[in-house]
C-alpha cells in the first residue's frame, strides 16, 4: 500500500497547495491512501463542514485533529456522523467523535487509522499511550495495516510514542510542530516513523504567520493580531510503502514542494 500523509493544512494556502500538488504526488507515486492533519484548515485554528468537504473533493481521503479541533463549533455538526474525521483518541470517554477508525481501501485492502494528542507542554488530556493501545485491540483485529498521527510538541513524547509501536503499527507520523524533521526512518521492527511531518501553508511563515508579527510579540512580549504570510505554498508530506501482508513498513521519504 502506498500512502501519503500531509502535514498540519494551514488556511487558505494550505488547500490550495493540496488542490495544485495532490494529483500529481498521487499520479507519481501510485497513491492508494492520502491522509492530512487538518486542525488548522480553517482559519489556522479548526475546522468547519465546507473547509472538510473542500479537502475530500481535492482527494484527501482521511482527515486527522489535533488540540484545535473544538476551536470551530461548527464541527460539532460533523464530529460524531463523518467516519472520515478523526479526532484525538485520548479525549475523555463521552467525548463527541472517534479516535479511530478503519477504512476499505480498493486494491489494498483495509486501513486502521488512530489520531492521538501528547501532553508534554500542551492541554491536559488522558494518557496518549494507553488511548492508543486501547484502539489497537480492536483494530488488529481488522488489518495489519495501521497508522497513527501523534499530534504533539516534544520530540521525546514522539519519539518515545515511535519506539512504544515499533512492530505494533505501521507508521508513527508526528504533526503540529509544522516543521519538518530530518528523522525519518524504519524503526527495527517495521514501524515507519517521522518525528514532524511538517506543514502545508504559506513557506515564508513563521508556522504559517507573517513573520513581522510572530516576531515584534516575542521582542514586545505583547499579544499581536495574527496575519497570514504571503507567498510560496509549501506541502509538507510523508510517503510510506507499506506491506499489507504484514503491516511492516518498506520505506518512507519526506516530501516538501513547493508551488508559487
Amino acid at each position: 500500500m502506498n500512502l501519503l500523509f500531509i502535514g498540519d493544512v494551514v488556511g487558505k494556502a494550505g488547500r490550495e497547495a493540496i488542490g495544485r500538488l495532490l494529483p500529481g504526488l498521487m499520479s507519481d507515486f501510485g497513491t492508494d491512501l492520502v491522509i492530512a492533519n487538518g486542525e488548522n484548515a480553517a482559519g489556522g485554528f479548526g475546522i468547519t463542514p465546507p473547509v472538510a468537504e473542500e479537502l475530500y473533493s481535492l482527494g484527501v481521503h482521511v482527515l486527522t485533529m489535533g488540540n484545535h479541533v473544538w476551536r470551530k463549533r461548527e464541527v460539532m455538526e460533523i464530529i460524531s456522523t463523518e467516519p472520515r474525521l478523526l479526532r484525538p483518541a485520548n479525549y475523555p470517554p463521552g467525548t463527541p467523535g472517534r479516535g479511530a477508525a478503519v477504512y476499505d481501501v480498493p486494491g489494498a485492502g483495509p486501513v486502521g487509522v488512530v489520531n492521538a494528542c501528547g501532553r508534554v507542554f500542551m492541554d491536559p488530556m488522558d494518557c496518549p499511550f494507553r488511548a492508543v493501545e486501547r484502539e489497537l485491540e480492536w483494530l488488529q483485529d481488522r488489518t495489519r495495516t495501521i497508522i497513527v498521527d501523534f499530534h504533539a510538541e516534544a520530540t521525546s513524547e514522539k519519539q518515545a510514542m515511535g519506539w512504544f509501536l515499533d512492530g505494533r503499527v505501521s507508521a508513527v507520523l508526528g504533526t503540529h510542530t509544522h516543521i519538518q524533521t530530518a528523522d525519518a526512518r524504519v524503526l527495527p521492527r517495521g514501524t515507519a516513523y517521522l518525528t514532524d511531518v511538517g506543514m502545508t501553508g504559506p513557506r515564508d511563515s513563521i508556522l504559517g504567520l507573517d513573520p513581522a508579527i510572530i516576531i515584534e510579540r516575542f521582542l514586545t512580549s505583547r499579544p499581536v493580531r495574527f496575519k497570514f504570510a504571503d507567498g510560496p505554498a509549501v506541502l509538507g508530506a510523508a510517503f510510506v510503502d507499506v506491506d499489507t501482508g504484514t503491516g511492516r513498513a518498506r520505506t518512507i521519504r519526506t516530501l516538501q514542494p513547493v508551488i508559487e
